[in-house]
């Protein structure tokens, strides 16, 4: 049984990851340590490693493989910088951002979601992720000061001004903007105080963040 699920994992990585472009070989080797098979729920086991996105509950859902992969890809994380999460979801994303070396505050709205991602981390022996039952929309909810790293899995019809300010200058912010079914994830580096680069990384359709607002429409 072993042998089949490192062979699955091998031919994710290899078949799906990479053949995205996802060619960074500490986000593959992140791919390779973390169990995704362990962090998927228990009914959903068999597509862990599969080019899907799985149901978490809630309407929430886990990223594909492939998106996991171009998210490390772009953020770039080193050793000992900080994280903030915003939508904590199966705990796999924290949890390989952690193995990267990154120290990781994720934050979960939805309660039984996150008892599932602790409990997951716990297992996996994760220490180096915390995980926070909060509004990551809500300002009396974020921690204080900023991070490297700000990275959003629910998606928003634009990106929350209050997340941009989490982000150190130098650091980047990870978002998916714009309406289903077409909408932008993108990585935003902050190069001055207010001075953003922005990156386009590929087409995707997540539902959105809870409490985030759609876009106003017009009548004429």
């Amino acid at each position: 049984m072993a042998t089949n699920i490192e062979q699955a994992r091998f031919n994710m990585i290899e078949q799906q990851v990479r053949t995205w472009d996802v060619l960074d070989e500490r986000a593959l080797d992140a791919l390779k340590a973390v169990p995704r098979e362990d962090f998927v729920p228990s009914r959903y086991r068999k597509l862990a490693f599969m080019d899907v996105r799985i149901p978490l509950g809630h309407e929430q859902v886990m990223m594909k493989p492939v998106e996991e992969g171009r998210v490390l890809q772009a953020l770039n994380l080193q050793p000992g910088q900080s994280v903030l999460e915003i939508g904590t979801g199966s705990g796999f994303l924290a949890a390989c951002m952690a193995y990267l070396g990154a120290q990781v505050t994720t934050l979960e709205i939805i309660p039984e979601i996150a008892e599932s991602a602790m409990r997951r981390l716990e297992r996996s022996e994760t220490d180096n992720v915390t995980v926070i039952k909060a509004d990551g929309l809500s300002l009396e909810d974020l921690p204080e000061g900023t991070f490297d790293c700000v990275v959003i899995t629910g998606s928003s019809a634009q990106v929350p001004e209050l997340l941009k300010a989490k982000v150190s200058v130098g650091g980047c912010l990870f978002a998916i903007r714009g309406d289903s079914p077409a909408m932008e994830a993108i990585c935003m580096k902050q190069t001055a105080i207010g001075d953003w680069s922005v990156d386009s990384l590929f087409e995707t359709d997540i539902p959105r963040l809870v409490g985030a607002e759609d876009a106003p429409t017009f009548e004429f």
